[in-house]
This record gives structure tokens, sequence and C-alpha cells, in this order.
């Protein structure tokens, strides 16, 4: 039997797990991400979890096919990050090193890129070959695959869902630096935006008002909606009109045959996509109409999963 570790890289913790080569997960746990002094713990602490945990079964490197790795930045063909926003690393040849620690083979790639392969292998795009997924946290991310492969790009960027442009009128900045960028109206912050927003647009009766305008968040919002507030309601459609609009012209380009909504917003349940998929139906190329929308399924465990497909890919 062969095995494989799945490394997904977040600002706070790193997740691992140590597969079968089948896609079955035979134990997950987590270190603490350490950013200080550029970062530079954070491989070392790699390397020395992965081993610690082949000691630990009794495993040797050559049964041991490689380690597949998720990491919230763009990430070259050759496994190299030019920067990152919360590791501390600039320029970063991430493969090289890994694999000089651990004297195994390390393909690593961008984390909603590897989410999107979890999803597409052992989640809520099992069996599909075409897919979109978009996650909606703190910012949005997503991944593009076509034909079983991820969408890359020659500089590492291809799924920057987030990053399209959806509001030409915006004055407000993204964190990206640009405006009108759909993670301003789509995470979980940006729903909270469009919230605040709305609310100082008149009086009008809210559930929303019963907490101050600050303290309003995703779920906030969409927990009115379940409860049938109408500025809930409204919020929710702008959310959606922005969404599901992005995904339009998304759709024309990939054609998926299916689009994994995930992140900490697609807790709201199933009434989330119902906002996503109105706009959608209503305007999208009739080739892509038949597209199906889904909840993400491996929640935390998706960056992992991905990983691993992404080794064995």
């Amino acid at each position: 039997m062969s095995y494989c570790f799945g490394v997904d890289v977040g600002g706070t913790t790193v997740k691992l797990g140590l597969f079968q080569t089948d896609g079955q997960l035979l134990e997950k746990w987590e270190i603490k991400t350490r950013t200080e002094n550029g970062g530079e713990a954070i491989l070392p602490d790699i390397a020395d979890s992965i081993c610690s945990k082949m000691k630990e079964h009794g495993l040797e490197k050559e049964q041991v096919l490689g380690i597949g790795m998720g990491i919230p930045a763009p990430v070259t063909g050759e496994g190299i990050v030019k920067n990152t926003a919360n590791l501390g690393w600039g320029y970063k040849e991430v493969k090289r090193e890994l694999e000089e620690l651990t004297g195994i083979r390390v393909v690593p790639g961008n984390d909603a890129n590897v989410a999107a392969l979890g999803e597409m292998w052992m989640g809520g795009g099992k069996g599909c070959r075409d897919m979109i997924m978009v996650t909606l946290g703190t910012g949005v991310g997503g991944g593009v695959i076509t034909d079983g492969e991820c969408v890359v790009g020659s500089h590492g960027a291809g799924g920057e869902i987030g990053h399209i442009r959806v509001n030409y009128e915006e004055t407000e900045a993204c964190g990206c630096g640009n405006k009108g960028c759909l993670e301003q109206y789509a995470s979980a912050t940006g729903i909270a935006r469009l919230a605040r927003r709305r609310l100082v647009k008149d009086e009008e009766p809210s559930i929303l008002r019963q907490e101050a305008v600050d303290a309003i968040t995703a779920k906030s919002v969409f927990d009115a909606v379940k409860e049938g507030d109408k500025v809930a309601i409204q919020i929710a459609e702008e959310f959606g009109n922005y969404l599901g609009n992005a995904l339009v012209n998304l759709a024309a380009v990939c054609d998926p045959e299916v689009v994994v909504i995930g992140g900490g917003v697609s807790k709201a349940g199933k009434i989330l996509l119902d906002y996503i998929e109105k706009p959608f139906r209503e305007r999208a190329f009739f080739a892509n109409k038949e597209t199906r929308f889904v909840l993400a399924e491996l929640a935390n465990d998706a960056g992992i999963y991905g990983a691993v497909k992404l080794l064995l890919s």
C-alpha cells in the first residue's frame, strides 16, 4: 500500500492529513502556522510534523508517494511563490525547499484551486470533470476545473474569482487595490458591507436593526432572510445578483457542469443557493442554463483532500 500527505497551509494553522492513495483519509491533524521572521519556520515545521507522523506509523520514504500542498498565494508550475498576504513569505521556492527538508516529492498549488480539486474528487462535485468552485469566506476564493485539471495560468493566478470586476461605479478599494471586485459584495465581509449600506438608506423596519450596524454579519443577514425580513431579503438579492452575474460570465467561458459553493457563508444552507441561482438562470447563455448549483461537502477538509488529488493527478 502506498501513502501520501495532504497539506493545507493557512494563516493561523496548517492542516495535514495522511492518506492512502485511493483517497482514504487515515488521520488528520493541525499545527500552528508560525509566520514570524518572514515565515521561516513554516516549511521546517511541516517537514518535522510529517516525519514524526511517518515514524509513528512506521512508514519508510519509499512507501510515501509524495506531499500535496495548498498555499494561500499564486503558485507557479515550478512550485515557486512570489509573495503571500499572510504567511510572511516573499519569493520562496516551496517545492525545492520542502523536498530538501523531507526527501519526498512535493507538489504545491494555490489553496483555493486545491480545495476545488478536493470537492471535485470527494465532495460536492464528485463525478464531474468541469466545475467552478466559489469559496465565500472573509474573501472570495475560487477554482476553475476543466477536464479534471485546475486552470492555473501563466502567473499561478488562475481562478481568482474574487477579483473579477463587477461594479464599475465603486469608489472604495478592495484589499487587492482595485475597485468593484466581487469580493467586496459576495464575501462574508462584503455581505455585511452591503447590509450597512442598505440600513443607512432609510428607516424601513428590519430585524437587522436590533443589533449595532457594525456588528452585523453575513450570518445575521441570512438568519433574517429565513425569518422573512424584507430588508435582509433585499440585501441577499443584491449579493445574489453580483455573484450570479459573475458566474454567468465565467460559465460562458468554461461551461461547467456544476458550481460548488463553499466557505463559511455557505453554512446558510440551500437558501443561499436560491439567491445565486435565480439571476444566473435568468441571464446565463442558453447552453449554460442547466448548470447545477450545490453546496460544498468537505468543509475544512477540502484543502487536504485536494492537495492529495493534485499530487495524484
